[in-house]
């Protein structure tokens, strides 16, 4: 069985995540949020937990996951699907980091209610150096 996949023309809340984030735009973020998520995420040190949408995204996203010194300098890849009633989008970011560039990739499953992402699990790979 094989994944549903949006036209052309539609993008999902997963890439709008995803595009927002590479651009560490914050309202957009909040866009896609609803006001309530069920948020949950895995990185290498940490488990993170969080149900108000300014917290994910100041504090957890853009705060601690990307901070300020970090620049984003490419979203290299999108894709979204679906796991039965779940959503499901993966993307990969090159961010420069303490003089180096790193590869970043994150998945993500996710529910919609009323436009708005009301259920997010987040996995994430860490930070990976680039050859320079």
């Amino acid at each position: 069985m094989s994944p549903s996949r949006p036209s052309a023309t539609e993008t999902t809340l997963g890439e709008q995540f995803a595009r927002a984030l590479a651009a560490r735009d914050a309202a957009a973020l909040h866009g896609v949020l609803a006001d309530r998520v069920d948020f949950a995420a895995l990185t290498p040190g940490r488990h993170w937990t969080a149900s108000d949408p300014a917290e994910i995204v100041g504090d957890v996203v853009l705060g601690r996951w990307f901070g300020a010194a970090d620049r984003i300098r490419e979203l290299c890849s999108v894709t979204t699907g679906r796991v039965a009633d779940r959503e499901h989008v993966a993307y990969r970011l090159r961010v420069h980091r303490d003089g180096t560039d790193h590869l970043v990739e994150q998945q993500a499953y996710y529910t919609v209610r009323d436009g708005g992402i009301d259920w997010l699990r987040v996995l994430c790979s860490g930070y990976r150096p680039l050859p320079g």
